[in-house]
């Protein structure tokens, strides 16, 4: 998934990295260290993924970023600007467990924000038709808050963090509490949010989501970086190709049967792992035999669950042969 150039249309200009974090440092009082040494830098028009296990310092990154925490030490900057409150309009935010008055209505709730960020009433209201709408609480805007699920308040946190048309929107757990549609209703529209050229830092655990909608990520475990880069770069086995072919037989021809590994079949779609050196002997093989289709030739990854879970498994182990 390659990241798209901002629309001209947009008013976004390009201005360097849409963040910018260097050295990032967090100790409690007490002595605990929830972020030891974090650098992050995430490009413009594009949707970044912060991930981690429970404890590796993301939402503490985040609010650092957002100055919601003082951090010990660190550089933290939001397009091309020192992070801070005159940055604040400038960003929309979903904290991971969203929380509004449950006395007020959906569409007070967004008055009361898109005030925050200096809008008039009249773009308020205009705004919040269309995001009610966008996040699946068409007509639920004069609904009291204290009558939403924990899903319904997910989706009005996410509406109050688009309020202000942002050039930046920083969503901790967004899919959090949300049905399987819900989330797909949250990945399309980060999806949106990337075409029109607004920049997604996506702190989350739902691996699957992140891999359908991030360029990049930025994996942190014990409050370090252990590993960032594009998905597709940290994702591809090397020395390992997927084929993907149509057939009706009921085994792999004889002549590659031998080099095939990880082999799914269903419907008369066959997916096999194969050496990366051996494919032009397995493209001439499916070409030259009648009952076989060759549909796609690609690198073979891994799922981003299985990346994650060998990386913190293979530092765990680390530490304790140290």
């Amino acid at each position: 998934m390659k990241a798209q150039p901002a629309d001209p249309s947009s008013g976004i200009p390009k201005i360097g990295p849409a963040i910018r974090i260097e050295g990032a440092r967090k100790l409690y009082r007490g002595g605990h260290l929830a972020v030891s040494d974090v650098s992050l830098l995430v490009d413009q028009g594009t949707v970044h993924g912060l991930l981690g296990p429970n404890g590796a310092g993301k939402t503490t990154t985040l609010k650092m970023l957002l100055g919601l925490v003082a951090p010990t030490e660190g550089t933290f900057e939001i397009l091309g600007q020192p992070a801070g409150p005159a940055m604040s309009r400038r960003l929309g935010f979903l904290p991971e467990q969203p929380y509004f008055p449950p006395l007020l209505t959906a569409s007070q709730v967004m008055m009361f924000y898109g005030r925050l960020a200096g809008m008039d009433t009249a773009a308020i209201r205009e705004r919040t038709s269309v995001l009610l709408s966008q996040v699946g609480l068409e007509g639920r805007g004069a609904d009291l808050v204290s009558s939403f699920s924990r899903g319904l308040m997910q989706r009005l946190g996410i509406a109050q963090a688009l309020v202000s048309s942002p050039e930046l929107l920083i969503l901790d757990e967004p899919a959090s509490g949300l049905d399987p549609v819900g989330q797909r209703d949250i990945r399309n529209l980060i999806l949106a949010q990337r075409e029109l050229g607004i920049t997604v830092l996506l702190s989350s655990h739902q691996l699957s989501e992140v891999e359908a909608v991030c360029d990049e990520v930025t994996i942190l475990d014990s409050g370090r970086v252990a590993q960032r880069g594009a998905i597709d770069t940290l994702l591809n086995i090397t020395g390992q190709n997927s084929v993907t072919a149509r057939s009706s037989a009921d085994q792999l021809p004889e002549k590659i049967a031998s080099i095939v590994g990880d082999v799914v079949v269903g419907s008369g779609t066959w997916v096999f792992s194969i050496p990366a050196h051996d494919s032009r002997r397995v493209v001439d093989v499916l070409d030259d035999d009648q009952e076989w289709e060759l549909v796609s030739i690609q690198p073979k990854r891994e799922s981003l669950e299985d990346y994650f879970s060998h990386l913190v498994s293979t530092r765990a182990e680390g530490q304790v042969s140290r």
